[in-house]
């Protein structure tokens, strides 16, 4: 049952957000989205200066919004308070055509409430809500539904789902997923699990909702895009963010066979600045690309050597350095 402190944050936010007519899946998600990464210096404090500057060079291309808060930026290392800020800023940052997904999930549904309502407070258009997994034995379909049902209830903004079983060790039901397509604030869904025909079959069972698909990946966005996804959230557009748009045109205007050639070229660094080599490797990569990548908080640490001429390997053998 949620308290008199957080049913008067819950109101505060409702009463901001409906002056701002966000309510009601009024979002559009359409598009790519950068998950953006969390700068850090070699004091391991969030250097918001440098995150300015990768924000002013991302904001060349043409994505659709940013992700901040994901699990790229490596939201649980950060406080509450670092967390929020982090979003504040970017909100300064971004023009406000740009939308801003802010990963609000937390373990409890009381917390991610009330870090919800403070990220619409802090200027997000939309929350990114994680699928809780502590407790992963009871995390059913019942349990999830409740969960997500309650904050999309109490959420000033609208809600998207993530699901992202390589970090939390377990997928977001499809039936409960189908079941939460139907809540008025709950727009769509960002799946990281890298099935295809899971994606395919969301698509297909919430055709007739007001509810999109974004693919959590680069490596795999031909193929959400041709069974109906409607975007990405793609890690590998902080470093290749022209590349990953090009794929989205050449898909969107039907030029499948060179969408599939260029597709083909992403799959290795998009794999090496995720599944293999992570946060790290992703930061890597940002330095030589132009932008700040810089340090991981711990207990992340940095690239051996070894892996540092692997994960160059995997851009230079197709042809992007």
């Amino acid at each position: 049952m949620l308290g008199p402190r957080m049913l008067a944050s819950v109101r505060q936010g409702l009463r901001k957000s409906l002056s701002r007519n966000t309510r009601g899946k009024k979002v559009n998600i359409t598009g790519i989205y950068p998950p953006v990464t969390t700068p850090f210096t070699a004091n391991a404090e969030v250097d918001y200066g440098k995150l300015e500057e990768n924000l002013h060079k991302l904001g060349t291309f043409p994505f659709r919004g940013f992700v901040v808060q994901g699990s790229t930026g490596e939201f649980p290392f950060l406080t509450s308070g670092e967390r929020l800020e982090v979003v504040s800023r970017v909100r300064q940052v971004v023009p406000k055509d740009k939308l801003l997904l802010a990963g609000s999930g937390c373990e409890s549904t009381q917390a991610t409430v009330e870090m919800t309502v403070s990220m619409a407070q802090a200027g997000a258009d939309a929350a990114m809500v994680v699928t809780p997994f502590y407790y992963r034995g009871r995390m059913n379909s019942a349990a999830l539904i409740h969960h997500y049902s309650k904050v999309a209830d109490l959420s000033p903004i609208p809600v998207v789902l993530y699901s992202v079983p390589a970090n939390t060790g377990l997928d977001l039901p499809v039936d409960a997923v189908v079941t939460l397509a139907q809540h008025p604030n709950i727009v769509g869904m960002k799946d990281s699990g890298g099935d295809v025909t899971r994606i395919a079959l969301i698509v297909h069972k919430t055709r007739h909702q007001d509810f999109g698909v974004l693919a959590g990946s680069a490596g795999f966005l031909l193929a959400s895009y041709a069974l109906g996804a409607v975007g990405g959230v793609c890690g590998l557009a902080n470093v290749l963010g022209a590349q990953v748009c090009q794929l989205e045109r050449l898909c969107l205007t039907g030029q499948w066979e060179e969408a599939r050639k260029l597709q083909l070229r992403l799959i290795e660094p998009n794999t090496a600045v995720t599944r293999r080599f992570g946060i790290p490797g992703l930061k890597k990569a940002m330095d030589w690309f132009g932008y700040y990548g810089g340090p991981c908080r711990a207990p992340l640490q940095g690239l051996s050597p070894a892996e540092e001429e692997a994960l160059r390997l995997d851009f230079s053998s197709n042809g992007w350095i």
